[in-house]
């Protein structure tokens, strides 16, 4: 078993007030408060990478910003995407991260390392009544399908205008037990996976 699971934090939208950073800060001060977990948060908007381009990527390689992100995959045994819905599918800011960090750095590279062997908890939050619960579907199946283990416990909040109080918590306390326990979900498995895989 690992000494520390490490699990990073990403929102799907780097918008200002977005409702997706809010639930990955939620969810980030969620796993600190359990003390047996180390949380890395990450804002895309700080891995600036154009729109995926094959003939980008063999004239060029991979961008900076990929490699870096890369390397915070690779290095954490999970993460924990909360991914807003456009157009009752996913994100397209993950999308393009998550298909820049898949392709491989050199020629003698493992398919997909940055995926397989990870564990992951899927979130969204929207104005609307479904909570952006439609984007995840695609997103959990693009995951399952790249070597990563979605657990089976999400998290989708409607609602999301009235979901948040000043201070970035719940206004209902109900959120908050059951991201407890999508998180309880995600360290208990990533641990299981790490025993595994060591």
């Amino acid at each position: 078993m690992p000494d520390t699971i490490k699990i990073l934090f990403i929102a799907g939208s780097t918008r200002t007030g977005s409702f997706n950073a809010q639930l990955a800060a939620r969810a980030a001060d969620t796993a600190e408060q359990r003390g047996d977990v180390t949380v890395t948060r990450i804002n895309l908007a700080d891995y600036d990478m154009p729109l995926y381009n094959g003939d980008l990527e063999k004239d060029s390689g991979l961008p900076e910003a990929a490699k870096n992100l890369k390397h915070q995959f690779r290095t954490h045994h999970g993460f924990c995407l909360a991914s807003p819905e456009y157009n009752s599918t996913l994100s397209p800011l993950i999308v393009n991260a998550l298909h820049w960090i898949s392709r491989p750095e050199s020629e003698n590279e493992p398919g997909l390392v940055a995926f397989k062997g990870k564990v992951a908890g899927l979130m969204a939050a929207s104005p609307g009544g479904f909570g952006g619960l439609r984007g995840l579907v695609p997103l959990r199946m693009m995951l399952g399908n790249i070597g990563v283990h979605v657990i089976p416990a999400q998290l989708a909040v409607p609602q999301a205008h009235k979901a948040f109080d000043e201070s970035g918590r719940f206004s209902d306390e109900t959120w908050q037990q059951r991201l407890e326990a999508m998180i309880d979900e995600l360290v208990s498995t990533a641990e299981v996976v790490g025993k595994a895989e060591g």
